[in-house]
């Protein structure tokens, strides 16, 4: 199986900044792209960012200026930098990705368990 773990969450002043982890392991052939989500209490989950395996990026909206998205293939590790964080950039914030693993003909769509990301004002 492939598991995906973040790290990196916590509480930070609006202003601040964070950096999040995710780490994928398993049986993993190779990893296409990568991505970070984020759902606030009572909304739907959103994208925040993702990353393509040759580091091609993409933002949303509210985060762009602000966030970086990075990755490290061989340590099949994918990174968000946030800055000036907000506090509507209050959730949790899930790692995917999309993995072709040993005994799969066909990349599959895996997620991280979250980490809570709390910005008070």
């Amino acid at each position: 199986q492939v598991q995906l773990v973040e790290s990196g969450g916590g509480l930070v002043q609006a202003g601040g900044s964070l950096r999040l982890s995710c780490v994928a392991s398993g049986r993993i052939i190779s990893i296409n792209d990568m991505g970070w989500y984020r759902q606030a209490p009572g909304k739907q989950r959103e994208l925040v960012a993702s990353i393509t395996s040759g580091g091609s990026t993409n933002y949303a909206d509210s985060v762009k200026g602000r966030a970086t998205i990075s990755r490290d293939n061989a340590k099949k590790t994918v990174y968000l930098q946030m800055n000036s964080l907000k506090p509507e950039d209050t959730a949790v914030y899930y790692c995917n990705a999309d993995v072709w693993r040993v005994g799969t003909i066909r990349v599959l769509d895996y997620w991280g368990q979250g980490t809570q990301v709390t910005v008070s004002s």
